[in-house]
């Protein structure tokens, strides 16, 4: 195993170590279940958020994959063709890595207990604003782009590719689904908010 493998590895480790400790200290500590996805959907709404995290769980694997180099392929060859290997854009990918989870870790940070994943209409939390939230209203979706094209630039094929796009495609669909929303809930505040702050940067 070469050390950017090793890297990404850690990279992967530390962003699920982050996700998965959040996710469970949530509930037991607070009583909150931040996972919300799929809820008060139907149709293709639904499916469009329930695929999230089934493209989640294939990206994680096709990652781990190309770590440990298992040449195990679920999809047809031309996806794992090498589209280009630069080792400056290794570089980039490795630091691009390494931001998005800084940016996740101090987003759940600021995020304190309103952390969700989906739109929760029951229990949505309190309105952030400070913190990273005071840069862009939506740290925790760079992170995931920022992961996502990092993997992308560092393995070079076409799955990567596609998945960023479709990642970078579906983000900003859940952004529109919940600005909607928030918007609703909290009516003057968020607005003055969204005049303040960027959606993304």
């Amino acid at each position: 195993m070469t050390l950017l493998q090793i890297w990404v590895l850690l990279q992967l480790l530390l962003f699920y170590a982050i996700f998965i400790g959040r996710s469970i200290t949530l509930p037991l500590i607070y009583g909150i279940n931040p996972f919300s996805l799929g809820k008060r959907k139907k149709g293709w709404q639904r499916l469009v958020e329930l695929f999230f995290f089934v493209g989640l769980m294939d990206w994680t694997w096709e990652v781990v994959n190309e770590i440990f180099g298992w040449g195990v392929t679920i999809l047809p060859e031309i996806f794992y063709v090498e589209l280009f290997d630069f080792w400056f854009l290794d570089a980039v990918g490795s630091g691009l890595l390494l931001a998005g989870n800084l940016i996740f870790a101090w987003a759940l940070h600021s995020f304190g207990t309103s952390w969700r994943i989906g739109i929760d209409h029951q229990s949505p939390g309190t309105l952030v604003t400070s913190g990273v939230f005071g840069k862009s209203r939506n740290p925790i979706f760079i992170a995931v782009d920022c992961i996502f094209l990092g993997v992308a630039l560092i393995y070079g094929n076409l799955f990567f590719a596609v998945a960023f796009l479709l990642t970078v495609a579906g983000i900003h669909y859940q952004i529109l689904q919940e600005e909607r929303f928030l918007t609703q809930r909290h009516g003057t505040a968020y607005v003055e908010y969204c005049q303040r702050v960027r959606r993304y940067f």
